[in-house]
């Protein structure tokens, strides 16, 4: 009589399923390349498995074990390159922006101090003759004057003496200017004008600019004079009658007479 075994989730199977399995497995990491040689450990570690009931460790060959260990490394390397790229770049980037910053300062000072130098050089006023001093004040009256009093102020200058320009502006006269004799009108960066009369010579022309302290030309006694000066006038425009007092118009600009 032949003994049929019952089937049931209990039912161990046979040593050689069993074994079929393994090496079947074993078959399908040889393939893949993940572990070509572990067939041998795994077979000799069933009859372990079934005493005790726990799974085999597989202990690795040396040179698959090496295999991984440089490809972990080369992993860690490239890692390792990224980041101090990365770290690289952020510097660079940083440097540049300070580099950037630092120039856009050293920018802006220089346009400060550009800015700063024209409108000094713009409000910068002067004497028109130095070391002199104000011989025949604004106002005074008398029968020298065809107006009945005096239209600006005289300058004690002996001829040939240096006359400058008392402030930036530009030529608007230079030549003669009937009982003025020899003069020179400049319009100033404020828009108001300043006069120089009786000079004996020009050293300017119409159109030029002129900076304060520049020479126009050099006193003398031509006009309508009784000696050499410089007169002087400070007008709201070119024209005759439109003087005001020049010794306030030249401390208004903080020139002291």
């Amino acid at each position: 009589m032949a003994f049929i075994c019952a089937t049931g989730k209990h039912r161990r199977p046979s040593r050689m399923k069993r074994t079929t399995a393994q090496a079947a497995g074993i078959a399908a990491l040889t393939t893949t390349g993940v572990i070509g040689s572990l067939a041998a450990p795994a077979l000799a570690a069933e009859t372990t498995a079934e005493q005790t009931g726990l799974l085999p460790v597989l202990a690795v060959d040396n040179p698959v074990a090496q295999q991984i260990d440089s490809v972990a490394e080369e992993i860690d390397a490239q890692a390792e390159a990224q980041k101090e790229a990365a770290e690289r770049k952020a510097a660079e980037e940083a440097a540049r922006q300070k580099a950037a910053e630092a120039a856009k300062k050293a920018r802006e000072a220089r346009e400060r101090a550009a800015r700063e130098a024209e409108r000094k050089r713009l409000n910068t006023f002067v004497a028109p003759i130095a070391h002199s001093y104000v011989s025949t004040g604004y106002r005074t009256g008398g029968s020298l004057w065809s107006s009945g009093s005096h239209t600006g102020i005289d300058f004690h200058a002996a001829s040939g003496t240096p006359v400058h320009a008392v402030g930036y502006g530009t030529v608007v006269e230079a030549g003669w200017g009937g009982a003025y004799g020899n003069q020179v009108v400049i319009r100033m960066n404020d828009g108001t004008y300043t006069q120089y009369g009786h000079l004996s010579s020009i050293a300017v022309s119409v159109g030029q600019h002129v900076e304060a302290g520049r020479q126009i030309g050099l006193s003398g006694a031509t006009g309508n004079v009784t000696g050499p000066h410089l007169h002087f006038e400070a007008r709201t425009s070119p024209e005759y009658g439109s003087d005001i007092d020049p010794v306030a118009y030249l401390r208004l600009h903080g020139v002291s007479l």
